[in-house]
Formats: structure tokens, C-alpha cells, sequence
């Protein structure tokens, strides 16, 4: 860490400060609590699942529960690094950067579905608002249900 007042960021460095470079390397990108919070209850349920694991070997994309025989992919999206529709707030300083950035998330997790979708896999997201029992629910529901499907042929 930089505790120098006086350190300026490398040139091309996305970090505008000090302050904002421990800032932004204190984010977690996986195990947040609505993650946690939703594995738990999954869990309870006697479903298990990889965390923070690539779906498919060749794509360099990892979804926050893989579910690999029933060829699930879960993915718990925080809302300012997503864009929620509800709860995105466009930010203040350095914005056209962070816009920017939120909108190649948005197109890349589009593009991930699609890959995913289009080798057979069922894509969930969810938003970190939501609710973690409902959440849980719609996920083990899915994965029951393609198992079941599975079974058929």
C-alpha cells in the first residue's frame, strides 16, 4: 500500500490516488455476503456446487456457483458494478471512466449468457438485493428440475 501523500498513480493507472487505489483494492469480486448468504441456503438443501469456477474450461469468465452435471451457472451481480436499473448511481468523479467500465460489465455478462446458453448451459443472475431465500429457492429449483430432465433420455 501507498501511505505517501505525495504517490501519484503510474501513468495509463486507473487509480486516481492513494486513497482510492486501497479503496477500490478492498472491493471483494467474490464471497460478498449476498453470495455467502445464498450458498448457505443452497447448501442447506443438500445441493453442491463449485464456487467462483469457470462453466466451460476455454472461457476465461467464472460464474459464483457452478453447478456442472446440471449445467447451471449461477451469478449473484453487485449493483453498482452491473448496473442495476434500480440502484445504479452513475458516479461523480472520474465518471466517464466508471461509466464506461459498468457498461463493458454489462456487456460482457451478455455475452457471457450467450456463450453459456449457447453450449447448453442455464444462466441465473440475480441481483444483490434481492432476496437471498428466493434466490436460493429459484436455484435449487433449476438445478432439481434439469437433473430430472437429464434423467428422461
Amino acid at each position: 500500500m501507498h501511505e505517501d501523500p505525495q504517490w501519484e498513480a503510474p501513468e495509463g493507472s486507473w487509480a486516481s490516488s492513494a486513497a482510492r487505489r486501497r479503496n477500490m483494492q478492498a472491493i471483494r469480486n467474490r464471497d460478498t455476503k449476498p453470495e455467502q448468504l445464498i450458498r448457505r441456503l443452497v447448501h442447506a438443501q443438500g445441493l453442491r456446487y463449485r464456487v467462483c469456477a469457470r462453466p466451460l474450461p476455454g472461457l476465461r469468465r467464472t460464474a459464483d456457483m457452478v453447478f456442472r452435471p446440471a449445467k447451471v451457472a449461477v451469478f449473484i451481480d453487485g449493483c453498482y458494478w452491473h448496473g442495476c436499473p434500480e440502484h445504479y448511481v452513475p458516479p461523480k468523479v472520474n465518471s466517464g471512466y466508471w461509466s464506461e467500465k459498468v457498461v463493458r460489465n454489462v456487456q460482457r455478462d451478455r455475452d457471457t449468457d450467450q456463450r453459456l446458453t449457447d453450449a447448453g448451459w442455464l444462466v441465473l443472475r440475480f441481483w444483490e438485493h434481492e432476496p437471498s431465500d428466493a434466490c436460493a429457492h429459484k436455484i435449487a429449483a433449476a438445478v432439481l428440475a434439469r437433473r430430472a430432465d437429464s434423467r428422461k433420455y
